[in-house]
Parts: C-alpha cells; structure tokens; sequence
C-alpha cells in the first residue's frame, strides 16, 4: 500500500452534472483508462468544495491549510489485473495558493491554476448553501442552496456514481498514466432548492467545453463530505 501523501477534509461540494458527448473527452483520456457511464450517460462534473485542515505527509504547511477548489473532472475507470478501479480525470482544478498548484502539477502531473477565490457558506435550521467564486477575466460562480437534512446518499443512484470514485489518473504521455488513491466515508448529501451556474467556460476550459455556459445539467448536488486521505501516486 502507498503512503500516505496528504490529509484533509473535503466540505460542502456543490456539484453540477452535465451529459456529454464522449467523443469530446477522447484527447484528455489517460493511456490504459476508457470512460465510465452511469448507464449510458458519460459526464463532466463542475465541483467546486474547500480544503480544511490540510496536511502534507502529516505537516501543515503554513498558509496552505483551509482553502477552496473548484475543478472540471470526468470519470474513467482502468482495469488492474481482475479487478476495474474507477477514477475520475481532472481537466482543471483552480485553487488560490500558487505553492499547492507547484507541487500537485509537479508530482501528479495535474493541471491546477491559482486564481483569486472567494467562498461563502450560510447555514440555518432549514436550509444550507454552499457559494465558489473565482476570477478569470470576470468572477465566475458556482452557488448552490439546499434542505439542511442530510441524507444517505442511495446505492445505484446517479449520486453514488458520481461520488464513489477512488481513484485519479493523469495523462502523462501517450504511453504513460499517473494513478493515486483517494479515500474517505461514503458522504451524506442534501437535497437540492435552487442554484446559481454563471461561469464563463470557454475562457475557463476551452472551446470544447465552452457549450456548458448555455446547457442546463442533468443535476446538481449539494454533498457534506468527510475527511479524506491522499496515497502517493504510482506510473500505470
């Protein structure tokens, strides 16, 4: 087993499903990976959540302790011997610390970018919400506003699918793929009342992407998350 590369919490991720054509992700998928389908909808997810209590290798790095991250990702999985692992690929993840981009682009591989951020999250009795901005040109923002009633979320739904990847694999070349594990509890979610998408994804992700700004998602989900942990990576 790998050791353990970082420690932190994973909190409040709002995320936005969209269905997409599978044909779009063929240049960004990883040598010895094929896309995973939750039926037969393949799917890029908007996730935007905050970093708390990092560490790297049991040490906290100064200023680089509680943070936010919004990513595009989508989902994959590779088969290991008998056994299918799935993952997700990571077209971009934003963060605003340029230290943590150095070292996840560095050794994984990865494709962060530092951006202004802000986040914003208002809880009450009744309801929760969970807001990501970032700044490329104009603010981007993600916001989502659901029940306060966390909930299990249910085996074989489009939520499992998209939460229950453990694994991530990165591009290395046209032979090559980096692999890390990911672990933590299975999460609870929150149902969903309203929500705000006004990203620019063209400017953000390219013209492959830029049709999200006009598509409405299949769903969106508000989920609590949990602690989390980070294995050293390893080439496939």
């Amino acid at each position: 087993m790998k050791k353990i590369f970082l420690t932190a919490e994973w909190r409040k991720l709002a995320m936005a499903n969209y269905a997409i054509d599978k044909s779009l992700l063929t240049k960004h998928l990883p040598y010895k990976t094929e896309l995973d389908f939750f039926g037969d909808t393949c799917y890029v997810s908007l996730i935007g959540f905050m970093f708390l209590n990092t560490r790297m290798k049991n040490i906290g790095v100064p200023f680089h302790k509680n943070f936010p991250e919004v990513n595009l990702r989508f989902y994959v999985r590779y088969k290991d011997g008998n056994i299918w692992k799935r993952g997700a690929v990571f077209i971009s993840e934003v963060v605003p610390l340029p230290a943590l981009a150095l070292v996840a682009n560095t050794i994984y591989g990865e494709h962060y970018e530092t951006m202004r951020m802000k986040h914003n999250w208002q809880i009450n009795e009744k309801t929760i919400s969970a807001e990501y901005k970032w700044k490329k040109g104009d603010w981007n923002t993600f916001k989502v506003t659901a029940e306060n009633k966390p909930k299990d979320i249910s085996i074989g739904s489009e939520a499992e699918f998209i939460t229950e990847h453990y694994w991530g694999y990165t591009q290395r070349g046209a032979t090559k793929t980096s692999e890390y594990g990911v672990e933590h509890q299975r999460w609870q979610i929150y149902d969903t009342t309203d929500y705000i998408i006004d990203v620019d994804f063209k400017k953000m992700y390219g013209y492959t992407f830029a049709f999200l700004k006009n598509e409405t998602p299949t769903s969106v989900f508000l989920v609590e998350g949990s602690e989390i942990l980070i294995r050293e990576g390893s080439k496939i």
